[in-house]
């Protein structure tokens, strides 16, 4: 009686067993096993490499038959062999796989930025050692994308940004910069520049008054930072007698030097100037502020490569900027 139910529960469980195959699957599991026992032609040894139990495994590839309607194996005794369906399954399930796989390396190289492409817009001042350290610094971390650089005026820069022909900029603003999203690294204060032995050099240094009717070499009119010079001067009622315009600092360094007046700039031209000889510093006491900025178009989300090279620039450009403080204090 004992042994009568105990086939009778079993068969029901088999009953119930193919009742549910219609409503199953293909699941990764399903094709893990397939794979396994094709590999090693053992239902136990399949088990050991998936670290599961023989039944497991051969319930697994008894759904797969069922989910596929065809055999997949020929069992003689504990023996297996795949039938010629299961050969062909297998071919098909292993092209899949291979497709995997490069799917995986093609996320690697995305991940790694390989064969990557970073476009970069600087002013020239920037353009040089502060940028040529960041570009270092990166490519140690990212030796696979390749940065190209694209010099120009602070118009230029904001333009190549904004139009996403560069990725993003770096660029010493004064003022809005309108379309743009700006991201503020350090401040600079302008500096005053002199020609060596100018009767103002005796001072340590200049407000103002002492620019009152001197030869004065300023930035050029569509500038923002000639407008806010302008506006320092005109809230103080000193005026200045202008002999001449230069749109980049170098310039105006160039003509202090040679002796056709003075001038306020940022104090990297200034630095950089000072250090070829000819012109003398002197901190300015009213605040004319230089922003150095990295630029991103407003209105585009921040790729990936971008943020890498933004958490590599922005230490290096606050321990240079601290050291040319330093240097023009």
């Amino acid at each position: 009686m004992g042994r009568h139910y105990a086939k009778v529960q079993y068969l029901y469980r088999i009953v119930q067993f193919k009742s549910d195959m219609p409503n199953l699957k293909l699941g990764v599991r399903h094709i893990e096993a397939f794979r396994a026992v094709m590999s090693t032609n053992s239902m136990t040894t399949a088990a050991r490499a998936m670290h599961t139990s023989q039944p497991q495994v051969s319930r697994l590839v008894s759904q797969l038959e069922a989910i596929t309607q065809f055999p997949l194996f020929e069992r003689n005794g504990s023996r297996l062999s795949p039938t010629q369906d299961g050969l062909r399954f297998h071919r098909e399930v292993e092209r899949t796989f291979a497709g995997l796989a490069e799917l995986e390396s093609v996320a690697a190289n995305i991940r790694s930025f390989s064969a990557a492409r970073l476009s970069v817009a600087a002013m020239p001042r920037l353009a040089g050692d502060l940028l040529v350290k960041i570009v270092a610094q990166f490519h140690a971390a990212h030796p696979d994308v390749l940065v190209s650089i694209h010099s120009g005026n602070a118009v230029s820069v904001k333009d190549w940004v904004r139009s996403g022909f560069c990725d993003t900029g770096l660029a010493l603003l004064t003022g809005e910069a309108p379309g743009l999203r700006v991201e503020s690294i350090a401040t600079l204060r302008c500096v005053a520049v002199l020609p060596n032995a100018h009767p103002l050099c005796r001072l340590r240094k200049l407000n103002p008054a002492h620019f009152a009717n001197q030869p004065f070499i300023a930035p050029t009119g569509e500038s923002l930072l000639r407008s806010t010079i302008d506006d320092v001067f005109a809230a103080e009622h000193v005026s200045r007698h202008i002999v001449a315009e230069a749109s980049l600092g170098s310039s105006v360094c160039a003509m202090v030097r040679a002796g056709m007046g003075i001038s306020l700039v940022n104090p990297l031209a200034a630095r950089d100037e000072y250090l070829s000889g000819g012109i003398e510093i002197r901190p300015f006491t009213l605040d004319i502020p230089n922003e150095i900025a990295l630029l991103y178009p407003q209105y585009q989300a921040q790729a990936r490569l971008v943020t890498a090279f933004s958490q590599i620039a922005r230490p290096v450009i606050r321990n240079e900027m601290a050291l040319l403080r330093k240097a023009v204090s």
